[in-house]
């Protein structure tokens, strides 16, 4: 009798502790609750389980306890200094707040541990851009780029950044390549019409501004530079297009009206 109680004990006191497969499934479910109560068994047991630490940091993020998972973060950091995932997801949820130069901060960390993350680099690319830190931003992109050469956002963002440090041709090739994986992007078009109209090739800018009004006809800045286009082919109708932009408030179009007196 007592053999059996003990077994029963046994067998009570394991389901108490929990296991990180089972939490891990509960996670992948989107069932954050029931995976963050699993870990939190599992450490029970364990308290430097990283990995375990590391899901439910995710798990409470996904639940917008940003708190919580950030300590979980600082704790996995305590253990281990060199997990590169802690830093990021500090700088990740630093990010979500807008307070991008602590995002920065983190994330290089986290790419001085791992080097070779996509995710990590494109994100601190990003960061360093909203913090206008041109250079550095075009650095990181490039590295993303190589890890990654097929993602159309980290050609748009180093597009914007090379257009901050004065590399013309270096964005028209950015803005190009964002192009070629994803067509249908009308920020990137516009901004390689601006680039091909300020290195004079307005037939060819032309035709992204008329896909910009397109997607957009309220586009106001995309009529001023079709119009200005327009003009540097003889397009008379170019001038049409700058009054039409400047009575809706294009400061770009009344400074350049006096090219149609």
């Amino acid at each position: 009798m007592r053999s059996l109680i003990t077994i029963f004990l046994l067998i009570f006191c394991v389901s108490c502790f929990g296991s990180f497969s089972e939490g891990e499934r509960y996670f992948h479910q989107a069932d954050y609750e029931k995976a963050i109560s699993e870990f939190s068994k599992t450490l029970f047991l364990n308290v430097t389980d990283v990995k375990s630490l590391h899901l439910r940091a995710r798990s409470y993020e996904e639940l917008e306890e940003f708190d919580k998972a950030v300590e979980d973060y600082q704790t996995i950091i305590h253990y281990d200094p060199t997990y590169a995932q802690a830093y990021a997801g500090i700088g990740k949820l630093y990010w979500k707040k807008e307070d991008y130069k602590n995002a920065q901060k983190f994330l290089l960390l986290a790419a001085k541990e791992d080097g070779k993350d996509y995710e990590i680099l494109f994100l601190l690319g990003r960061a360093m851009l909203m913090n206008k830190d041109y250079q550095s931003a075009d650095e990181f992109l490039q590295l993303a780029k190589e890890l990654n050469p097929s993602d159309s956002r980290v050609y748009f963002y180093q597009g914007m950044a090379r257009s901050q440090i004065g590399d013309i041709l270096g964005a028209a090739g950015s803005f190009n390549m964002c192009l070629k994986y994803d067509p249908e992007n009308i920020t990137a078009k516009y901004n390689r019409g601006l680039i091909l109209l300020l290195i004079g090739n307005p037939e060819w800018a032309l035709e992204d501004f008329e896909d910009v009004l397109k997607e957009n006809p309220n586009h106001i800045e995309a009529l001023a530079r079709r119009g200005n286009a327009k003009i540097d082919i003889d397009d008379p109708t170019g001038c049409k297009d700058l009054r039409e932009a400047a009575e809706k408030g294009s400061l770009y179009a009344k400074m350049n009206l006096e090219r149609c007196e």
